[in-house]
């Protein structure tokens, strides 16, 4: 007997009756869309809905508020890298490499991604983003992604088809918001908006925009206060660490960010600005997806790829067993879980391991049997399974000659860890000591407690893929834990003492607009058109300079003005090369100038060529002796040399003393800063410089104080850079 309805009219009739009698919606039956947003080097301590009141991120906020919030989320390895490729493969670091080469990704391991079986299944993936995954030769990443565009960093600004600049940050979201425009709802998409924040970077060690540079966005922000210090910034703490730690790279890379007040301020300030940007382009994108109508069946997930020590414990980097490397942020907002879960928060322990495995149930696909993490949709939904994991495996055997290796396991209650190159292990509780400042291995109290959780580890060791190979070469310390010159721990000075900053070839550690700077002949050449409306600069990266003795040699041309900036202070909000700050001029045809201490956008003029100064503690300059000058020829090479010892400076020129002055002004003079030349609004030049060394001094060189260094009746005042009256004279100290 035929049917006297049509097939299809029959199917139409079936799936509305289903709809209305199971009051499902449409978008309910198809697979949700997932974004998930990665952060770089960004540990719960810095995220409001995690305690922070101070920086902003509503709308990150907003996500926990709407969704999932993870107070026990953990990297199984603290490192970008390894983290990343945990999270693409499902599969712990020890597992997708080997015991001889485990920091590169096996062929075997990454020849099915999550995002390939996501496809495999009907949706449609992109990487939008870092990558940073070592993968075997050959492997490509496109090929496992319907649209793959890696953004890195190095610079964090990049210049656009108009010439203008945009950050990573904002580029990556536009990128992602122009995806899910051109997405239909027919078919579900999966999303990595994965961020290069907040990462600093690490070859431009100016601190702020150098180190941290931030979204545009978020200019000016948090300048006005003072951010708290290290929670754990106790120097004692830091003393009680065993050697290997003191003097590996977390050490290092502290005295580029963290080890003096001024710098911490300018750089935790800068680092908050990267995290409010981030709070911001996801604003922008969560916008664009409610434009979109996508909101209802797209998942977000926030979660960063490792924690940050910040200063924390005299340490910088992540890469330590301690929880701020090891914690990071996940929040997880899925709009199809019912109004009564939206806004929980969880106790249950989640790995970046786990999140394949859910981002596959999300989606109605079983996990591979190889994945090691559990999915976390059921605490999602509210409903924690009984038999959820109480103990987790970290690890780090990454950049092992420098980089302390460690393993161990992470309960409630205790965490053990052992540095396998070092024979030292750790064991910490808790629940009495969450900061984990008590080392309680050698206590026979708790000698049960080792014995148990070293079997442990060595039972998870074995079962991920056995012990690494022993480290060949050694471990290789990166600086001694108290250097005498911080300047000077990432560079190696000749036998005369002095550390090249210039190779004579290229602008390698060197930061300038190109328009404005290059190598010519062997020098470092600034030019201008005299159409200039400022000043512009060249900045040294390597590092801020403290006490010093520097050497170069200047080649201004006839009518040139230009300048030596020291210890100064980078000013983004008026260009991002430009700095402020101590200055030695160095101009042609002025024997009142050439030579002289100028301060950049500061004090001004502090000591005309041929003056001795000092400077009160009001900051006003007294004239306190004479000597005579040169007036270099212009178009000829002359040799410049600054000494800065403490709050005394002296300039010379050729070997003739130009300036000397003595700074006793502590709200005005700086004791540290960014080294710079400029080229100077006015007339068209050229100056070039060449033979740029360095000699770091003592960091705690004696500071002269003001009963040193009397002020006579007979000094008079420096002249002011301002248009004086004719019958203008210099005020006399002892008339005041």
């Amino acid at each position: 007997m035929k049917s006297s309805q049509p097939l299809g009219s029959l199917t139409k009739f079936i799936t509305i009756a289903l709809v209305c009698c199971t009051g499902l919606s449409a978008s309910a039956e198809r697979p949700p869309n997932i974004v998930f947003f990665l952060t770089d080097d960004q540990g719960v301590s810095t995220i409001g809905c995690y305690g922070n009141e101070v920086v902003r991120t509503p709308n990150i906020d907003r996500l926990a508020d709407q969704g999932t919030r993870f107070e026990n989320a953990f990297v199984s390895q603290p490192i970008c890298w390894v983290s990343r490729t945990t999270i693409l493969t499902g599969l712990t670091g020890r597992s997708y490499g080997t015991p001889s080469n485990p920091d590169v990704a096996r062929p075997d391991a990454v020849e099915t991604l999550y995002t390939d079986i996501l496809r495999e299944n009907g949706y449609r993936t992109a990487h939008i983003g870092k990558w940073h995954a070592k993968m075997p030769k050959g492997w490509k990443a496109q090929d496992h992604f319907d649209e793959y565009d890696a953004i890195g960093r190095d610079p964090f600004y990049k210049t656009l088809p108009d010439g203008s600049l945009r950050h990573e940050t904002d580029l990556i979201v536009d990128r992602g918001i122009d995806f899910i425009k051109r997405q239909g709802k027919d078919k579900p998409f999966s999303l990595n908006l994965w961020f290069n924040a907040c990462h600093a970077e690490d070859s431009d060690r100016r601190p702020g925009i150098g180190q941290f540079p931030w979204p545009e966005s978020t200019n000016g922000m948090y300048e006005d206060i003072t951010i708290a210090p290290p929670r754990l910034g106790d120097p004692e703490i830091f003393e009680k660490l065993p050697e290997f730690l003191q003097t590996s790279i977390t050490r290092e890379r502290y005295f580029w960010r963290w080890n003096t007040p001024e710098k911490y301020q300018t750089n935790i300030r800068a680092y908050y600005r990267m995290v409010t940007g981030i709070d911001n382009a996801i604003g922008r994108f969560l916008s664009a997806l409610d434009e979109a109508d996508l909101t209802d069946n797209t998942i977000i997930v926030y979660s960063a790829d490792n924690g940050y020590l910040m200063g924390n414990r005299g340490l910088a980097g992540k890469w330590s067993h301690y929880e701020e490397s090891t914690h990071v942020p996940l929040i997880i907002r899925d709009p199809r879980v019912s109004t009564d879960h939206q806004g929980q928060v969880t106790d249950a322990i989640a790995l970046n391991l786990d999140l394949p495995s859910t981002f596959l149930d999300w989606a109605g696909i079983k996990p591979p049997e190889r994945y090691q993490g559990t999915s976390l949709k059921p605490i999602v939904d509210g409903k924690k399974p009984e038999d959820w994991r109480t103990e987790t495996f970290h690890e780090h055997f990454a950049v092992r000659d420098r980089i302390p290796a460690f393993e161990g396991i992470r309960n409630e209650r205790f965490k053990y860890d052992r540095y396998i190159d070092h024979d030292q292990e750790f064991l910490h509780d808790l629940e009495k000591d969450p900061d984990e400042l008590i080392n309680l291995a050698n206590d026979p109290e708790y000698a049960a407690i080792l014995k148990s959780m070293r079997e442990r580890t060595n039972a998870e060791v074995d079962r991920l893929g056995g012990p690494l190979d022993p480290l060949k070469g050694g471990f290789k310390a990166s600086t001694a834990a108290h250097p005498e010159s911080t300047a000077s721990v990432s560079f190696k000075a000749g036998k005369d003492g002095f550390v090249r900053l210039f190779n004579g070839k290229n602008l390698n550690g060197w930061t300038g607009e190109p328009k404005y700077w290059s190598v010519r002949n062997g020098a470092i050449t600034g030019v201008t058109d005299g159409k200039l409306k400022r000043n512009h600069f060249i900045s040294w990266e390597g590092s801020t300079i403290r006490n010093f003795d520097l050497r170069m040699k200047v080649k201004i041309s006839n009518g040139g003005n230009s300048g030596i900036q020291y210890r100064s202070t980078p000013r983004p909000e008026i260009g991002l090369d430009v700095v402020s700050g101590y200055q030695c001029d160095v101009v042609s045809n002025n024997s009142n100038y050439n030579g002289m201490v100028y301060e950049e956008r500061q004090r001004r003029i502090l000591s005309h060529a041929g003056e001795k100064v000092i400077v009160d503690p009001k900051g006003q300059p007294w004239v306190v002796g004479k000597f005579t000058t040169k007036d270099p020829a212009p178009d000829k090479w002359h040799d410049f040399r600054i000494l800065a010892q403490g709050n005394r400076i002296q300039h010379w020129i050729d070997g003739h003393p130009t300036a000397e002055l003595i700074d006793l002004d502590e709200k005005g003079r700086s004791l540290d800063g960014v080294l710079a030349m400029q080229v100077h609004v006015g007339p068209a030049m050229e100056v070039q410089f060449k033979d740029i060394r360095i000699k770091h001094l003592p960091d705690n060189l004696p500071l002269i104080t003001p009963d040193k260094a009397p002020i006579p009746a007979t000094a008079y005042g420096v002249r002011p850079q301002a248009k004086l009256p004719k019958d203008w004279k210099p005020p006399v100290y002892g008339e005041q």
